[in-house]
């Protein structure tokens, strides 16, 4: 079950659950769409892997309690802002291979 975390890692922008401008990566490290296309080039800085838009999970009980009352967003912030040169250094080995073949 995702977390759903609340913040982005580097500039620390509010996500909450319903935001379109949450991505992650496969271990869900968290950053906003801005941050994702212009401070880390699609490159994970924590695993190097890349990153998709993360899911909004329903806010009313469709079917079988599978929804935001039941399994609620977590608060617990989580701030590793990078830094620009060690990233630029690590993500330009991998920036330029495609996400699937890292």
């Amino acid at each position: 079950m995702l977390e759903l975390r609340p913040n982005c890692e580097h500039c620390n922008k509010s996500l909450p659950a319903n935001s379109n401008e949450a991505m992650i990566c496969s271990f869900e490290c968290t950053f906003c769409n801005t941050c994702v296309d212009e401070v880390l080039k699609n490159v994970c800085p924590n695993c190097g892997g890349g990153f998709c838009q993360r899911p909004i999970r329903p806010k009313k009980n469709w079917r079988d309690n599978n929804y935001l009352g039941k399994y609620p967003a977590s608060e617990k912030l989580i701030s590793k802002p990078i830094s620009p040169d060690e990233h630029n250094e690590f993500a330009g080995k991998l920036s330029d291979i495609s996400p699937s073949e890292r």
